[in-house]
C-alpha cells in the first residue's frame, strides 16, 4: 500500500524530525511513521486491549482470560494467563508490552 502525505511549509520541521529518526534507527520513514502512530493510538491501553487491537487475540479468548484472572486468589498478570492458555505467543506479548511501555 502506498500513502502520500501532504503537509504545509510550517510542518516541514516534523518531516525533518521523521527523517532524522529514520536515519538514527536505520528504518524507512514509513516504518518510523507507523510506529509513531501505533504508539499514539495504543497509549495508555491495557495489554489485552493492545493485543486485541493488533488482532493477536480474539475478544472471546481475552474475556476468558480475564474471567480466569478474576477467579484467582493471587491474581496473576493477564499476559501470563494468556500464554498459559495458548491464546497468544510470547513474541506477541513482548510486542504488546513494548507498545505499552512507549
Amino acid at each position: 500500500m502506498q500513502t502520500t502525505i501532504y503537509y504545509r511549509e510550517e510542518d516541514e520541521y516534523l518531516i525533518r524530525k521523521l527523517e532524522e529518526k529514520a536515519s538514527r534507527e536505520r528504518k524507512s520513514k514509513s516504518a518510523c511513521l507507523l510506529s509513531i502512530l501505533e504508539n499514539y493510538f495504543e497509549a495508555k491501553k491495557r495489554i489485552g486491549e493492545i493485543l486485541s487491537d493488533l488482532g493477536m487475540i480474539s475478544k472471546e479468548n481475552l474475556q476468558k482470560a480475564l474471567d480466569k484472572q478474576k477467579k484467582e486468589e493471587n491474581r496473576r498478570k493477564i499476559g501470563e494467563i494468556m500464554l498459559e492458555e495458548n491464546y497468544i505467543k510470547e513474541v506477541d506479548l513482548d510486542r504488546a508490552l513494548d507498545i505499552q511501555k512507549n
